[in-house]
């Protein structure tokens, strides 16, 4: 694992993120895991379900279906009898994880109840973050305008969040951590890394330095410090489920394994809204096993699959770190489960311009969506991004639990200051307070945004008075893509813009408000 030094700003910045590549175990000593699919499931079987997740399907009027049905009973017992050891087990794709050697991989293929066993196979990229004493309030507070919130009384309250991670530690002795810890707002732990039996104390013991990732994470979508004043999170009131699926000292096959398992443990309770910072990409030492940038398209890896299900089937929303690939010239797209089209997909910004930072990782331009969805602000990593959202989302949870998962996805797109002129850079870019509420209330929005036509080489655009200093400005190809970005300096309140080769669109950010030039 890289780590980067701590770095702290003092003031109105929290600083307490950094970002590394987790390297991949050594496949000669580990056998490695496949994923055993079989053929059919006991239909008379109940279905794997809290009563409180019932419910809510109900509610939402989603089906329960043979995906909430547990896997066979019969045939893990035909596995073990085997001498095999299934590790864990997935409802939703009808199978079980099981290290297997390639003599028992062929007897396994060969059982008429299986009907694929499949190599997991991706390698995993977590954002690592440094411990932190004494936070400052984050600039995304202001940048979101969380006063709004605080104003109309939304703090979360009575939602419940599920967390999957790389480990918690510490998450009830930070000051800004302890009201949670104190009420009981830590309602469940599940360790699917160590599987001996029983789950660690994730909060009191720390395996390896990624353990305070999770920590960190909650930290972004909830602290708060009643004692000093400092806001962390916006959803601080939130109830929290949180699952470890990395262990952070080594990276494996079954870190994938673990995640479906955990997405599928939070259905099971009911839990809508989840945070992940966790993404697939590359990072194995045998470069066979990595995916490519191509394959980041919202359906090859099982991971983003999960992901989908579980926003279609199960009425979930998911917010997704999108990557920090962005600078790296090799890759520079988003990691998957960031690539499926149904989770809220976030990227980070820079606080001056609200452009694009750069090391966030851009949407791949053959999805026919839009990646990232939104953006807001983060120093050194899209690990502390996407809590952010997730609290933003809390929010509006508490406002109208009725909402659905989609229609919140929805409400968060179109509260953001870019909308409805999203790129592959920052998504639809930050969503404001103000304009969620104006939605939640069915309100129009106020009128911020207009399309100019140019053409030509050359438009010259009237800015509004209250612009001052440099723009942010997207240059692209099409009406998302982004050929480049760019900082420009409007003179006494016009803004000249020379169009470049092969571009189609420009979008010319003020903030708080929009210009999209369509050239002709």
């Amino acid at each position: 694992m890289r780590y980067l030094s701590n770095l702290f700003l003092l003031g109105m910045l929290l600083t307490v993120s950094g970002y590394g590549l987790a390297q991949p175990y050594a496949a000669s000593t580990t056998v490695p895991k496949y994923w055993v699919c079989f053929t059919d499931k006991d239909l008379q079987a109940a279905p794997a379900l809290s009563p409180q997740a019932l419910a809510q399907r109900r509610s939402r009027q989603l089906p329960v279906d043979e995906t909430d049905k547990p896997v066979s009973v019969a045939y893990v017992a035909q596995l073990r009898a085997l001498g095999l050891q299934p590790l864990g087990q997935s409802r939703w794709f009808n199978a079980v994880s099981v290290p297997l050697t390639a003599a028992q991989r062929q007897q396994v293929a060969r059982l008429p109840f299986v009907r694929e066993v499949r190599a997991l196979e991706p390698g995993l990229i977590i954002t690592s973050l440094p411990h932190a004493n004494e936070p400052k309030l984050a600039a995304v507070m202001a940048q979101m305008q969380a006063s709004d919130f605080a104003q109309a009384g939304l703090t979360g309250r009575f939602v419940q969040i599920g967390v999957i991670d790389a480990g918690f530690f510490g998450a009830d002795s930070m000051s800004w951590l302890k009201p949670i810890a104190q009420r009981g707002g830590f309602r469940q732990i599940r360790d699917f890394v160590n599987r001996a039996g029983t789950h660690n104390d994730l909060i009191h013991t720390r395996e390896t330095r990624s353990d305070d990732h999770g920590t960190e994470v909650l930290g972004a979508i909830g602290g708060y410090d009643p004692i000093s004043g400092l806001q962390l999170g916006l959803g601080y009131d939130a109830s929290f489920y949180l699952a470890r699926t990395d262990a952070g000292n080594r990276e494996f096959r079954g870190e994938e394994d673990n995640w479906v398992q955990a997405i599928e443990w939070l259905d099971s309770l009911g839990v809508r809204l989840i945070n992940t910072s966790l993404g697939y990409a590359k990072g194995f030492t045998n470069p066979k096993e990595n995916y490519a940038p191509a394959q980041m398209d919202g359906h090859t890896s099982l991971i983003s699959r999960a992901a989908q299900m579980a926003t279609d089937k199960k009425g979930m929303l998911i917010i997704v770190s999108a990557g920090n690939e962005g600078d790296d010239h090799t890759w520079r797209v988003i990691s998957t489960p960031a690539d499926a089209e149904g989770v809220l997909a976030v990227g980070a910004t820079n606080n001056r311009l609200w452009n694009r930072i750069g090391y966030s990782s851009i949407g791949p331009e053959a999805l026919p969506y839009l990646k990232p969805n939104i953006s807001c602000f983060s120093l050194y990593g899209t690990s502390l991004a996407a809590p952010a959202i997730t609290g933003f989302a809390a929010c509006l949870m508490q406002a109208n639990p009725k909402l659905t998962n989609k229609q919140l996805r929805d409400i968060i797109q179109q509260s953001a200051h870019l909308y409805p002129y999203g790129n592959n850079y920052v998504g639809y870019g930050v969503p404001q307070a103000s304009r969620a509420l104006l939605l939640l209330r069915s309100q129009p929005l106020p009128t911020s945004n207009r399309t100019v036509t140019a053409s030509g080489r050359e438009v010259d655009l009237e800015l509004p008075a209250s612009v001052e200093g440099q723009v942010s400005v997207f240059r692209k190809k099409s009406a998302q893509h982004v050929i480049r970005q760019e900082a420009l300096r409007p003179n006494k309140g016009k803004l000249t813009l020379h169009r470049l080769a092969g571009e189609t669109h420009t979008t010319v950010d003020m903030k708080d408000a929009v210009i999209e030039v369509v050239w002709q």
